[in-house]
């Protein structure tokens, strides 16, 4: 391989500098990019440049670690594998240089043939055998090894917990992951990521509850919290790097039974920023939505349990509407979108600064779009409906089951009906259902006896519905995705404030009979949205059916 260099160089100059300052993983991303060409294609590239066979299925070797010491797995990203005629292979993520096969015929004494694959393929093995970051405890166990510069090491405890919290953060953002959990148990260290919505344990070495503490303080130390502090809940942010990527990580502490339980919420910085338009809205409630937030005064709404997305609405619903002639402020807790041309506050409550006190000085500045985080009591709640009927556009987030009940939540607030009748707008309910996985998905066959119960459980009237029953399809499984599904996609409920419905709201109109008005005036429900994605082979049955209402299927 002493010529790779020069063959990368034939591509791009600035190649091989480039690649050599990546980690193995994204080595062959690099070279992609370059080429202009998929990652398989570029693993092809590479195979005939090199001379070294591209293996996109293989067959790992029974006994990994006797044939190979574990330092080298985890170092050089490489797998033993079984090759037809009984010959051994070595399965390398990107090529290994004359160094890198001399130790590794003085640490086996085994002729090996040397073979590329895929990176996510050989490091999902290496995750799922030995555990996330497993590599960082092998010295600290006191196996001897090797390390990416070939020499022989000692680290300490604090190099070997520095390593692994920020592989476990790397694998967390190439698996798509919004949070990490750490969950102190009696006698181990849970960890579990977020992944579309679902939380998905983390295959950990075995060792680890002997670093759990100093794991735990780690966490703290990045995001500047006092470690000392053991009793009381704390909150910081660490600003990471993973290669060309900014990682903006909210960390949350709570002192639990066995330890202090952390949370990690994710935010990537660099991600391009989702439109109204990609909210995935059908026309009418797309049309609803953009009439509210273009008046000129008024409130609107966006409802929902912690983790719908409706913070990324409201920060669509502020990029729709951007414009020099506008001053738009928004007072969060905290910024998770940084808007270019708007003027963003955060809530800082050990100072005083709450949304309540923050929107009483945000109306003196002048603006004529306001946007609150959330509505969490009455003082902001009233502040909110008084700004909106004087001349301001408010927008807000409650949180409540569906779109009726965000009137109810406001009156029991204290709300005066006849004020929030006259500013309330709109109102959005809004969830997130888990997406199938393009690269897996196949047609399900459902009896119609089956449809029609889950139809009914969805207070969907069957009648001409059942005939797109060879529309619904599911996710098998595989290596792009997570049990069939990959990403995520929002279902709405529209709830246009209309007369009739503002004379029910004057009159004390309970949730029910705002919701039974809004429906006789055409509002499609959060189980009719959810319907059409089904439709459109867009999520699964299965997926939406926790919107059913099993128990009362009659309206």
């Amino acid at each position: 391989m002493e010529n790779l260099d020069k063959i990368l160089a034939s591509v791009d100059p600035t190649l091989p500098s480039a690649i050599a300052a990546s980690i193995i993983d994204k080595k062959i991303d690099i070279l992609a990019e370059k080429l202009a060409r998929t990652p398989t294609d570029a693993y092809e590239w590479l195979s005939s440049m090199c001379g070294l066979p591209f293996i996109g299925k293989f067959t790992v070797s029974k006994d990994v670690t006797a044939i190979l010491p574990d330092k080298i797995l985890f170092e050089y990203v490489c797998l033993p594998i079984d090759l037809e005629e009984n010959r051994q292979g070595l399965i390398f993520a990107w090529p290994p240089d004359t160094t890198m096969k001399k130790w590794i015929r003085a640490a086996t004494n085994l002729e090996f043939v040397y073979c590329l694959g895929p990176a996510q393929d050989i490091r999902k093995f290496i995750n799922e055998r030995f555990g996330v970051g497993a590599g960082s405890f092998v010295d600290a166990e006191g196996n001897e090894g090797l390390v990416s510069k070939v020499e022989t090491v000692q680290e300490d405890e604090d190099a070997v917990v520095i390593k692994f919290v920020n592989e476990l953060i790397k694998q967390a953002l190439n698996d798509r992951a919004t949070d990490i959990h750490f969950e102190p148990q009696k006698n181990s260290l849970q960890i579990r990521y977020r992944i579309d919505g679902a939380l998905v344990p983390v295959s950990l070495p075995p060792n680890l509850v002997l670093y759990q503490a100093a794991i735990i303080s780690r966490l703290k130390i990045m995001a500047k919290l006092n470690i000392s502090e053991k009793r009381r809940p704390q909150d910081g942010r660490i600003a990471f790097r993973s290669g060309d990527k900014a990682i903006d990580i909210r960390v949350s502490t709570l002192p639990i039974a066995y330890g202090e339980s952390i949370s990690l919420r994710l935010l990537n910085l660099g991600e391009a920023p989702v439109e109204l338009e990609g909210m995935g809205l059908g026309k009418k409630e797309f049309d609803q939505i953009v009439n509210a937030i273009t008046r000129p005064h008024g409130i609107a709404l966006v409802t929902g349990p912690t983790g719908s997305g409706k913070s990324t609405m409201l920060n669509a619903c502020i990029r729709k509407i951007r414009d020099p002639e506008i001053r738009i402020i928004t007072v969060e807790d905290p910024v998770e979108y940084e808007i270019p041309g708007i003027n963003q506050c955060q809530v800082q409550s050990d100072i005083g600064m709450t949304f309540a006190s923050a929107l009483r000085s945000i109306l003196r500045q002048d603006p004529d779009v306001i946007m609150i985080g959330e509505i969490r009591d009455a003082e902001t709640a009233d502040i909110a409906i008084r700004a909106s009927i004087t001349g301001h556009l408010v927008l807000s987030t409650l949180h409540t089951n569906d779109s009726a009940g965000a009137v109810s939540r406001l009156c029991d607030m204290g709300l005066e009906p006849f004020l929030l009748a006259s500013s309330l707008q709109l109102v959005i309910a809004q969830r997130l259902v888990r997406k199938i996985c393009s690269h897996c998905a196949k047609p399900v066959n459902y009896t119609p006896e089956e449809l029609e119960y889950a139809l009914r459980a969805l207070r969907i009237d069957p009648t001409h519905e059942i005939a797109y029953s060879d529309k619904i399809r599911a996710g098998t499984g595989c290596d792009h995705c997570k049990g069939g599904y990959r990403g995520r996609i929002a279902v709405h409920e529209v709830l246009v404030i209309s007369d009739k419905i503002q004379q029910g709201i004057i009159k004390g109109a309970a949730a029910r009979e705002i919701r039974v008005m809004a429906l006789n005036e055409g509002m499609r429900t959060l189980q009719a949205c959810a319907w059409e994605h089904v439709k459109q082979g867009k999520t699964t049955l299965d997926e939406i059916m926790q919107f059913a209402d099993k128990n009362n299927m009659e309206e």
